[in-house]
């Protein structure tokens, strides 16, 4: 590399670092950090596991992202060093070292994005067709794969909390927890309307549908204090376990069903074994429904702060995907678009998922 495209290369990422740290906030993670090292020092550290465990995740989390940056810093403070010299070898392992600064400061920009307060958190996501009977029910269902494959290529864990099975084929409505590392950051990108274009495999004549489902995103939480729920406000139903597919199920009253009166939000659980785990659930799928519903509302008042239309809302069609007469996956908030539909149908996801929190952070 000639020195004039060094010193332009060494500029250029110099601000993208600082950009990294003044993003990330990576000196206030360090306090943190340390905060958080004197929490697990302490005598009663364990004596509530599950709070526990959200410390050590979120410890975990800082950590990396700390350790991350620090290894750009040093190599970019090699860089810097190396170019002072005209030694063969030297020369040899910068260009090594500017590859590899490329590399790590491209994706760790990536995780840039998701620096949202509930991104690190759990998922939960639930589907439900729109007007169009069996067609619709089977392309819910058909999203429901292309999620499930989605978390197996991230390594997520996807759990099914409560499936309604079609009458005659799909799904009449899902929900499912998707357990891992910035598992909402991610798929928080796909809340919203998915609209299908194929020939239906139910038309005898074989023509042309269009099909609609939506799907709801929303973070789950587990801090009982962030969100209220009055019992006055609740009814709670219990009812027998119906699996999905001759799924072996409690045969007692162990289902459960919440509805929340004042946002008309039901929530269903009967993937657990007990009537009290299940009630446990449905109380932690309430309360991230109900954050979800509030984190709107603020997205919305910002908008209107700052004089913008509301273009994308929950009930608007988000993306697009066409079977016939050509292929095309179109995200219409993005405009990004692939003609690989197999491919997404098979869970690649993450191109417009990145897309997305682009879009965003550019918005």
């Amino acid at each position: 590399m000639e020195k004039y495209e060094l010193n332009k290369f060494i500029n250029e990422y110099k601000k993208r670092v600082s950009d990294l740290n003044e993003a990330l906030q990576i000196d206030d993670k360090k306090k943190q950090q340390e905060k958080l090292a004197l929490k697990m020092a302490e005598a009663d550290f364990w004596n509530d596991p599950s709070k526990a465990n959200e410390i050590i995740n979120e410890s975990n989390s800082i950590r990396n992202d700390i350790e991350s940056y620090d290894e750009i810093d040093r190599i970019l403070s090699d860089i810097l060093e190396m170019s002072k010299s005209d030694d063969e070898e030297l020369q040899m392992l910068l260009e090594e070292e500017i590859e590899e600064l490329k590399d790590k400061v491209s994706e760790f920009e990536k995780r840039a994005l998701l620096n949202g307060k509930y991104d690190n958190s759990n998922c939960i996501l639930e589907l439900h067709p729109g007007a169009g009977g069996t067609e619709s029910m089977d392309w819910a269902l058909m999203l429901f794969r292309m999620y499930q494959r989605f978390s197996t290529r991230r390594g997520y864990k996807f759990e099914v909390l409560d499936y309604q099975a079609g009458d005659e084929a799909g799904i009449k409505s899902v929900t499912v927890l998707i357990s891992g590392e910035f598992a909402y950051g991610y798929l928080k990108s796909e809340r919203g309307v998915h609209r299908l274009v194929r020939i239906s495999p139910f038309d005898a004549n074989k023509r042309r549908h269009t099909s609609f489902c939506s799907c709801d995103i929303a973070p789950q939480i587990n801090d009982n204090s962030e969100i209220e729920i009055k019992d006055e406000d609740i009814r709670i139903d219990v009812f027998h376990s119906s699996g999905a597919g001759g799924q072996s199920v409690n045969t007692t009253d162990s289902a459960v069903r919440i509805t929340h009166f004042p946002t008309n939000i039901v929530v269903t659980c009967q993937n657990e074994r007990s009537q009290l785990q299940n009630k446990e659930m449905c109380f932690k799928i309430l309360r991230s429904k109900l954050l979800e519903l509030e984190l709107k509302k603020r997205e919305e008042e910002l908008k209107k702060i700052r004089g913008e239309s509301m273009k994308i809302d929950f009930g608007s069609q988000i993306r697009s995907y066409v079977f016939t007469p050509y292929t095309l996956v179109k995200d219409h908030r993005t405009e990004f678009e692939t003609s690989n539909v197999a491919g997404v149908m098979d869970g690649n996801l993450l191109p417009f998922m990145e897309a997305y929190l682009k879009f965003n952070a550019g918005e």
